[in-house]
């Protein structure tokens, strides 16, 4: 039986909360219903097989403002707020007080060190055929969510008996975690990411020559991210029963199958927010 949700008073002194480990943000509190719900130990997915509800997973020391505390009966659960995720959905974001200390003194913010571009390329393409997950920024997942939320002899599994981790990534979080979360982590804040890199109007084989590792092909929902050798690497997410995940394609091809559907442009948000059915290239790291 699930427990009700015990709402507590806003926060009247300030409180922080500092991530011990990766840890699972939601768009919802209701942490139970998704990971203990009544089919057993399934947590609640969509018809892709993704928990829509998981908004990303912020690297240990991620610092959040409390802004209430939530009693579920079992745990405590925090709305929050924080920097590493500025565009938070109108319901807020959660996490699991198991997860982070806290503290009333404001902490320093996360420490995040950008490595060589020679590393975060390897570290992209050593992600290759990690499995797709929405939210996720950790392809080795989080261990420990399956012991938390396990009740009985169950051990909280997807319906394919594969433990519940959140192990993958999704398009941007592919680059989060390449760049130890130096990056934004959604593609509405990546679509104006470092510098433009001057596209519209341009053939394939002409932006094809423009594009130089580590430039990132994206629009608002999906990022692509250049490699070298003419190759790009992205996560995709597939509801048709084909196989999602990280994969390596050769940039020429590739683009071409975008260029069917979109057109290059040099500014989505010069155009009034998002721009339908167009796409723009940032060039965040200098060679």
């Amino acid at each position: 039986m699930l427990l009700p949700l015990t709402l507590q008073a806003q926060e009247t002194t300030q409180r922080f909360a500092i991530a011990e480990s990766p840890t699972p943000v939601l768009n919802t509190p209701g942490f139970n219903d998704i990971f203990a719900n009544a089919q057993g130990n399934n947590p609640k997915t969509d018809n892709c097989g993704q928990v829509r509800e998981l908004e990303f997973i912020a690297l240990p020391g991620t610092v959040f403002a409390i802004q209430q505390e939530i009693n579920t009966g079992t745990t405590v659960i925090y709305r929050v707020t924080t920097g590493d995720y500025p565009h938070a959905p109108a319901n807020g974001l959660f996490i699991d007080s198991r997860f982070v200390s806290t503290t009333i003194a404001p902490p320093s913010p996360r420490r995040a060190a950008l490595s060589p571009k020679k590393e975060i390329i390897q570290r992209l393409r050593n992600s290759a055929g990690v499995e797709y997950v929405w939210g996720g920024n950790v392809k080795q997942g989080i261990p420990k969510l399956a012991d938390l939320y396990s009740t009985g002899n169950r051990s909280l599994s997807l319906k394919s008996g594969k433990k519940v981790s959140f192990a993958g990534l999704d398009c941007s979080g592919l680059l989060y975690e390449a760049s130890n979360g130096w990056t934004p982590r959604n593609t509405s804040e990546l679509v104006a990411y470092g510098k433009s890199v001057a596209i519209e109007g341009l053939d394939l084989g002409t932006i094809v020559r423009k594009l130089r590792p580590l430039d990132l092909i994206v629009w608002p929902g999906h990022v692509l991210i250049a490699l070298d050798h003419g190759e790009v690497i992205e996560s995709r997410l597939y509801c048709d029963g084909r196989k999602s995940g990280v994969v390596i394609r050769p940039l020429h091809k590739r683009l071409s199958e975008i260029l069917r559907n979109r057109k290059p442009v040099n500014s989505i948000e010069a155009k009034g927010g998002e721009l339908k059915n167009s796409f723009v290239v940032r060039r965040w790291i200098e060679p």
